[in-house]
């Protein structure tokens, strides 16, 4: 899409949207600090682009514990004055949230008016920047997403396929589940929805997009021993067996069939991603 606009560079979905929309203006930290809200939305009005795409976030779950201000500030009012400038000049913005705005209980997929409970830090930063996007008015689209993997950064399939090279059973989490999301079907998917938006500003709202199917760690780790060809045996653990700071939702399943009827976007099969990831890397 010629004149977009996305914040975010070096991330795993602003990776896959470069390669995707080479034509796109991508601007790091360096050019759109998130902690500088006012700075982000200075940038909009600049440029005046066809789209904007929030593919930049504070990511780091248990750090957001103690640095809660500041990730409220990237994640809560950095986006909400990106959708207030977008607003103004009549421009369509898609941001990227997240399953922790519920409190993973029970076993139901999430659908996107379900009542939000985080609980955590980032969370609370993330579900501030959703409702800060739908209060500024404009054409905008929210979209939740879960376990993000890919050939760049850092992830959990990465992760996998470094400890494989030196341990031959790993133990990990068995009872938190969710659908793990290719990012490059993530960035296809925000480049889809831009589309729609310019046309229809009307579908504006919150959507669910995930891999399919629904998975715990374990199982995910095991499809990408098995897709690697690693001999590593995984041993189911329950989450009170690797506590960490900040609490992780138990039920991240996120419920696409609203983005399915809205924008024709389907569930991404992520094992077929895994398969190439790891052809890619290895």
């Amino acid at each position: 899409m010629r004149d977009l606009l996305v914040f975010g560079r070096t991330g795993q979905v602003a990776t896959e949207l470069q390669a995707q929309a080479p034509e796109a203006v991508c601007l790091g930290r360096a050019e759109a600090d998130l902690s500088d809200p006012a700075a982000c939305a200075a940038a909009i009005r600049e440029r005046a682009p066809a789209a904007v795409i929030n593919a930049a976030a504070y990511t780091a779950v248990d750090r957001a514990e103690e640095e809660e201000d500041l990730a409220t500030t990237v994640n809560g009012a950095a986006p909400g004055a990106m959708a207030e400038a977008c607003a103004a000049q009549g421009i369509p913005f898609v941001h990227i949230s997240t399953d922790y705005v519920f409190d993973g209980t029970g076993t139901r997929p999430w659908l996107p008016d379900d009542p939000v409970a985080p609980l955590g830090a980032y969370g609370r930063s993330k579900l501030s920047g959703e409702r800060a996007v739908a209060a500024a008015g404009g054409a905008y689209v929210v979209l939740r997403t879960s376990w993000v993997f890919s050939a760049h950064g850092q992830n959990f399939l990465k992760t996998m396929l470094r400890l494989a090279q030196t341990r031959d059973q790993l133990s990990v989490v068995d009872d938190q589940i969710g659908g793990p999301t290719p990012a490059a079907a993530i960035a296809a998917a925000c480049l889809e929805i831009c589309a729609a938006l310019r046309a229809a500003p009307g579908k504006a709202g919150t959507y669910h997009f995930s891999g399919a199917p629904d998975v715990s760690w374990a199982g995910f780790a095991r499809e990408i021993f098995t897709q690697s060809g690693a001999g590593v045996t995984v041993r189911g653990i329950p989450s009170s067996d690797y506590p960490t700071p900040a609490p992780r939702p138990l039920n991240s399943r996120l419920d696409g069939s609203a983005l399915a009827a809205h924008f024709g976007i389907q569930r991404p099969d992520w094992r077929a991603a895994v398969r190439t990831i790891v052809k890619e890397l290895t």
